[in-house]
């Protein structure tokens, strides 16, 4: 029998796929397009892409352009799946996933504050850190926005939502003041989420994975590494593949950052199993961060012509797919 946070997390993937089987099975549009967003969600947490993108195709085909159809829980189910179809899109490298997400804010924004912070979130809380999007000032108006919103409401999941948000973006962000300030907030919410209250639990390692990086970012290399490697061991026993990307990235980084003992060893590893993940259609996603993670071995072993050479790669496809984050990243690299 399984128990705590391996158990809960297992038990959600198997409710979310008993969830979708049953609103398909009923043949309502209304309860389709309605209620298929909670259970999607557990989908993109796994990384299942595929998934993702024909269940948030179906909501917006049978919504037929009404914002509020099946508006049970949320204002404007069809915003969220456009929010939901954007991540699909842009983590396997389809186009049109900019036009959603914004299509989706604007339309979310029209509606009810529950819509509106869902839809920032559901953008830019896995757009920033996976490096499709970036912190700059428009997207941090928009979510500080969210914020507010849901500070002023009386919904602790929208509340929660908003914070997670805001704490990975403020992270990513050039200014000490401002990576401060994400990094206390996350530090707040990793102790929420040990008693659940108004967050899922699933987005403990997650949370965890930064709060560790800003420890490193401090010079706490050592307190940090350990928490990582903790986080991303939690990721990919739990099947959350869709963080385990970024995740392996920062452990990678801060490990080659370090660079004693068995670090660049460790490091290898840690890419090695990110690159024998499974995937049930591909990630484009996924593809441009073994890029870039390729490139660093090979500058931490010494060989510049595959640095430079996946250097330039990684570049190169992430301006061909619109991946500000990691243009800026790549650009960034000697």
């Amino acid at each position: 029998m399984e128990h705590g946070y391996q158990g809960r997390i297992n038990e959600q993937s198997r409710l979310a796929s008993e969830h979708l089987a049953l609103i398909e099975s009923i043949g309502d549009p209304n309860l389709t397009v309605g209620l298929s967003f909670a259970a999607v969600y557990a989908r993109a947490e796994r990384g299942e892409w595929g998934d993702m993108l024909r269940w948030s195709q179906t909501a917006i085909d049978l919504a037929d352009g009404d914002p509020s159809k099946g508006n049970m829980m949320l204002g404007s189910p069809l915003a969220l799946a456009l929010a939901q179809r954007a991540v699909a899109r842009c983590c396997l490298g389809r186009p049109g996933w900019g036009d959603d997400m914004k299509h989706g804010i604007a339309m979310a924004r029209s509606a009810d504050h529950i819509s509106y912070v869902t839809a920032v979130g559901y953008v830019y809380w896995p757009g920033i850190p996976m490096g499709a999007l970036r912190p700059d000032d428009h997207a941090m108006g928009e979510i500080d926005n969210a914020l507010r919103i849901a500070e002023r409401s009386s919904d602790d999941i929208a509340l929660a939502y908003a914070r997670i948000t805001v704490s990975l973006a403020l992270v990513h962000r050039q200014a000490a003041a401002e990576r401060d300030r994400g990094q206390k907030l996350l530090a707040e919410i990793s102790e929420l989420l040990l008693h659940r209250r108004g967050y899922n639990v699933s987005e403990l390692p997650i949370v965890n994975i930064y709060l560790a990086r800003e420890k490193a970012r401090r010079g706490d290399r050592n307190e940090a590494i350990p928490l990582m490697r903790t986080a991303v061991d939690d990721m990919f026993g739990q099947g959350l593949l869709a963080w385990g990307v970024p995740a392996t990235g920062v452990l990678v980084e801060t490990l080659l950052d370090r660079g004693t003992g068995g670090d660049v060893a460790e490091a290898d590893a840690a890419f090695e199993r990110l690159a024998g993940a499974p995937t049930d259609d591909g990630s484009a996603m996924r593809d441009i961060w073994l890029l870039r993670l390729r490139a660093l071995l090979a500058q931490a072993h010494g060989d510049a012509a595959t640095y430079a050479h996946f250097r330039d790669h990684c570049r190169d496809m992430a301006r061909t797919l619109g991946f500000e984050g990691h243009i800026a990243w790549a650009d960034a690299m000697p």
